[in-house]
């Protein structure tokens, strides 16, 4: 019998650019790349500016698995586990009688040699609550490449990717095949998390699937990238087959909800957990305060965010905890920082006016990005893979959106923008303040 109640498909991509998803125009648009993300925006709503909290893989999981800050939950770098006292949203929503299964990637059981499971199979406990359902790794890239690899499944027994199956495609074998198996008499909330098209680290590559290169060798140059150096102009094809390959899968999840004629009854949410700015603003690609790293694509699309509608209001990844939550007609915690997206929807009045995110590993820094303004601090005599946050601050970078879209000139030590400076200061510290933070001394840059 179906359940009042709504099925949650989360597709959790890893370092995807905003601007590859067509329905938001630029790079996916150009290039017919996401057909199924597009069908999906078309069906439901496109959240038009969504941002990560933290542009770095571990630290943003941990936020999107408990609502909560980084900082909060001591996870303010990679290699950092989740403290295993933290509620999840898979353990409220089994709670609440949902099947909670995860595949992919999980980036969130190891920490350095006192629990390293990134090549082991990861313990029940360590394994958020998700207890209907698991074949995943800890840190995928370190137990797989494009072509060959495996996850573990619930007993820990190595899953093998067959001979010849690109990675991504594997990944969504193993969610299907929850699909097909599960209980139909209770509500399912799945989470999907391949790593594409996230880097693989022991290669230095992107690596999309075979004929990526050629198939992509040419792409229109995204404004944030046009001119700089980094390494956009060889990785940018294999990057987009990674993205081409995600679309694919959707199709292919979409295909089955369809034939199990439950597609009606299943939310199905896609993000990332940050950007990618291709080794242009620091020497590697993301963990930095600029829209390549924080921007992300967010769509949602089933019971309750249908019509093909755009939210143009600024959307934290911190938003969509509460928001499946909500979804699932679970009480929201208090110790959740974000808000249910579906206020939006009904108008909410009271919506945030910035993003905060903090910025952990290559340095601790804190930013805030409003429609207009992206404002960046960084902690000069911290250590990011050590520090989690610091009681001083230095202005690092200002940017004017509006006329500046692709952050190419920065404002931070310009007299002209004093004004400015001070009023964002200001609000960053607030948001820093509500995060559980201490309120920071923050100085001005040297005056050019």
């Amino acid at each position: 019998m179906a359940s009042r109640r709504p099925n949650i498909l989360f597709f959790f991509a890893d370092q995807q650019r905003w601007d590859t998803v067509g329905a938001y125009g630029g790079l996916g648009s150009a290039l017919g790349l996401t057909p199924n993300l597009d069908r999906l925006a078309a069906e439901g709503v496109r959240f038009e500016h969504a941002f990560t909290c933290q542009p770095v893989c571990g630290p943003a999981r941990a936020c999107l698995q408990t609502g909560k800050y980084a900082t909060e939950l001591g996870c303010f770098r990679n290699e950092i586990a989740l403290p295993l006292d933290e509620t999840t949203i898979a353990q409220r929503l089994s709670e609440a009688g949902y099947q909670t299964a995860y595949v992919g990637k999980w980036h969130l059981a190891s920490t350095g040699k006192e629990a390293d499971f990134r090549t082991r199979a990861v313990p029940p406990e360590r394994r958020g609550g998700y207890k209907d359902g698991w074949v995943a790794s800890d840190v995928l890239e370190f137990t797989s490449h494009a072509y060959d690899g495996h996850l573990f499944d619930a007993e820990g027994r190595q899953r093998d990717f067959p001979p010849g199956r690109y990675r991504a495609d594997a990944t969504v074998d193993f969610a299907l095949e929850f699909l097909r198996e599960r209980d139909a008499r209770s509500p399912f909330f799945l989470f999907i998390s391949p790593i594409e098209p996230h880097h693989q680290n022991d290669h230095n590559h992107f690596e999309g699937p075979t004929g990526s290169k050629e198939r992509f060798a040419d792409f229109p140059v995204p404004g944030d990238l046009e001119g700089l150096a980094g390494d956009w102009r060889e990785e940018m094809p294999d990057y987009l087959g990674c993205c081409a390959a995600l679309d694919a899968n959707v199709g292919r999840l979409r295909a089955e909800l369809e034939r199990q004629g439950i597609a009606g009854d299943t939310l199905l949410i896609y993000t990332s957990d940050h950007g990618c700015h291709f080794r242009t603003r620091n020497s590697e690609y993301k963990r930095s305060c600029h829209d390549s790293s924080l921007r992300i694509p967010m769509l949602a699309a089933g019971p309750g965010f249908r019509g093909g509608k755009v939210v143009s209001e600024l959307v934290s990844l911190l938003d969509l905890p509460p928001t499946v939550l909500t979804a699932a007609e679970v009480a929201v915690p208090d110790s959740m920082r974000g808000r249910p997206a579906q206020a939006l929807l009904r108008g909410a009045a009271d919506w945030p006016r910035e993003i905060f995110a903090q910025i952990s590993e290559s340095q601790v820094g804190r930013c805030i990005r409003t429609e207009r303004w992206k404002y960046s601090v960084v902690a000069p005599d911290k250590h990011g893979g050590r520090d989690a946050a610091s009681d001083r601050y230095v202005e690092e970078f200002l940017y004017d959106l509006e006329a500046d879209p692709h952050e190419r000139t920065n404002r931070v030590a310009d007299p002209a923008y004093a004004d400015v400076r001070r009023e964002l200061a200001a609000r960053l510290k607030r948001r820093m303040v509500e995060a559980g933070e201490a309120e920071p001394a923050i100085e001005r840059a040297p005056v050019s």
